[in-house]
Formats: C-alpha cells, sequence, structure tokens
C-alpha cells in the first residue's frame, strides 16, 4: 500500500471539529497512516506518532506542514503521556490488544469531550501471527458503542493483500 492508497482509506473521515486539532497514532510503524492522516488535517495541528520501537518515519508529503513528533511508546504497558487529544488513530494496531474494550475505556481517557477513534483493522475473526487479536467491524461498533462512543462509520475498505477478508477504515465518535 502507498500513501495514495492509505489517504483514500481514510479520506472520508471528519478530522476535528477546529481548524487546528492534536491526533495520536498508536503503534505508527513507518508511519504511512500518520503522513494519510497529515494529509488529512488543518495547517497548525499536531500528530503524536508513537511506536514499541523507536519510530523510522518515511519521508511522505506533508503538503499542510503537520507537526508530527514521534517517539517511543509502548501503547499496551504504558500510559499515553498526552490528554485532550481530539482523535486516536491506530492503524493495524488494535489486533494486537486482547482485552480491547477495557483498552478503549481507558485510552479514551485521553481524548476531549467529543474526541474520535480512527481504526484501520481487517474485516476477519481468523487469528494469525500478525494478527493475533482481530476485531471485524460490527464486534468493533459494539465495543465503542458500549463505551459511550455513540457514532460508528465504515468509512471505506479495501481487498487485503494477506489472505482473506478486508483492510476496513472506521471512525468512532462521541
Amino acid at each position: 500500500m502507498d500513501l495514495r492508497d492509505a489517504i483514500a482509506l481514510i479520506a472520508q473521515a471528519n478530522t476535528g471539529a477546529s481548524p487546528k486539532s492534536t491526533w495520536a497514532d498508536l503503534g505508527c510503524g513507518s508511519g504511512l497512516f500518520t503522513y494519510a492522516l497529515a494529509n488529512l488535517l488543518e495547517k497548525g495541528s499536531t500528530i503524536y506518532a508513537w511506536d514499541k520501537g523507536n519510530p523510522h518515519l518515511s519521508a511522505l508529503a506533508n503538503p499542510h506542514h503537520i507537526d508530527i513528533k514521534p517517539g517511543r511508546l509502548d501503547f499496551l504497558e504504558e500510559e499515553i503521556p498526552v490528554s485532550g487529544l481530539d482523535g486516536i488513530l491506530m492503524a493495524n494496531s488494535l489486533h494486537y490488544v486482547r482485552e480491547k474494550s477495557a483498552f478503549i475505556d481507558k485510552v479514551s481517557a485521553h481524548l476531549r469531550e467529543n474526541g474520535s477513534f480512527l481504526i484501520v483493522e481487517y474485516e476477519t475473526t481468523k487469528a494469525n501471527p500478525w494478527v493475533p487479536y482481530p476485531v471485524p467491524f460490527q464486534a468493533l461498533k459494539a465495543l465503542f458503542h458500549k463505551a459511550g462512543f455513540i457514532a460508528a462509520v465504515k468509512l471505506n475498505e479495501r481487498p487485503s493483500l494477506y489472505g482473506s477478508g478486508h483492510m476496513y477504515a472506521a471512525l468512532f465518535n462521541r
């Protein structure tokens, strides 16, 4: 997947009510979806791009000059060091969380009252070494509803390059 594909997958996301917003990307990897989100945010916004290892973000297009702040954070073991976030992006990382309900409750505390979760995951129930705890959209929708998120929208989907199922992007708002 390239940056254009990643942007297309999440392009319909409403990324914040204010012109400048602050997001966290949990499990940013090489930063593909960090930069996809950066292409959707307004100038003056910030993205904290955290990964378990030191992130080595690819140099991708950032036309709005979003302030991307990479750092090391194991989101399964450590507390998120900022609060008042407009949104949290988890692209291909929520499937590493075994206890999703407790995790969503814990991480939601770092969002503003009207904050959002932008999730990219696989539409499958079949676990594998790379997707140990899969979560299809309907199951994820129920988890977020239980956590107080009233709006759930599947933004887009695309065939997975790694077997059965599709990759989907979804936005959850309070």
